[in-house]
């Protein structure tokens, strides 16, 4: 696949994969993927399965819609990829990321 949008979908991809700090190698294990197909994947010269870009979100931790939203919108959504991180959580973390978050507003 070499057109424009695999091009932007892998670049969304790898931007997602970076701003998590996470080798190719580390996504493509996270996502049950190849690190071949990871790499073709962000060089836009694959075009990924519904099943594959699904292995991907969650690699990523991310929810489908908040993947396609951002992809779409043309730019992460933060808050959107927080909520999912959380979503997948215990409640008793979730109360901790809460009490360090005030935590840290409450100190501005």
């Amino acid at each position: 696949m070499s057109d424009p949008v695999g091009r932007k979908f892998g670049s969304h991809i790898r931007d997602l994969r970076k701003a998590r700090v996470l080798t190719q190698e580390a996504l493509a294990e996270r996502s049950s993927l190849s690190v071949d197909a990871v790499r073709r994947i962000e060089r836009g010269a694959f075009s990924p399965s519904l099943d594959t870009v699904r292995k991907l979100a969650v690699g990523l931790e991310v929810s489908l819609s908040t993947l396609f939203e951002s992809f779409t919108m043309q730019r992460r959504d933060t808050v959107a990829e927080i909520c999912d991180l959380l979503e997948r959580r215990r409640p008793d973390e979730i109360r901790l990321v809460w009490r360090v978050i005030h935590a840290i507003f409450e100190a501005r």
